[in-house]
């Protein structure tokens, strides 16, 4: 019973874990040494002539990023990270998306009263916490010949 318990609380964790990744890959091909990030290009068509290396996801999630494009670039940046350690010099971007993440919620009111009367009024709102999403592929693009 103790070993089942233990278990499970190390699955658990490993859940948790995976859950906050910010990126992952699911390999299609053989890596190759890894690269800088910094020379990892981004492709919005197909090259003439690449390798399928890995098939890679990542999101803006627990960045401090605010505005649409800073989401986009982190999204990116991460991207760029995991294609490299892979040895791939290009990404393929095939998708990217926004994901609602949490919400900000505030509200406030005011009572007041007096002889035969009680009046309040109230008011609320909120605003989603959106981060980007991009999926893509990450290749290897053989040097011009």
């Amino acid at each position: 019973m103790h070993h089942a318990m233990r278990t499970g609380v190390l699955a658990l964790l490993a859940a948790l874990l995976l859950g906050c990744a910010t990126s992952s890959h699911v390999m299609l091909g053989a890596a190759r040494p890894p690269i800088s990030p910094d020379a990892v290009m981004v492709y919005s068509q197909p090259p003439p002539h690449f390798e399928s290396i890995a098939s890679i996801n990542a999101s803006s999630q627990g960045s401090l990023a605010l505005t649409s494009q800073q989401n986009m670039d982190k999204a990116l940046e991460r991207m760029k990270n995991e294609a490299a350690k892979l040895g791939a010099n290009g990404i393929l971007l095939q998708g990217v998306q926004d994901q609602q993440s949490g919400s900000i919620g505030l509200g406030g009111g005011n009572t007041s009263y007096g002889g035969n009367s009680a009046s309040s009024v109230g008011v609320g709102g909120s605003m989603g916490i959106y981060n980007k999403a991009a999926t893509g592929l990450a290749i290897y693009v053989p040097p011009a010949q």
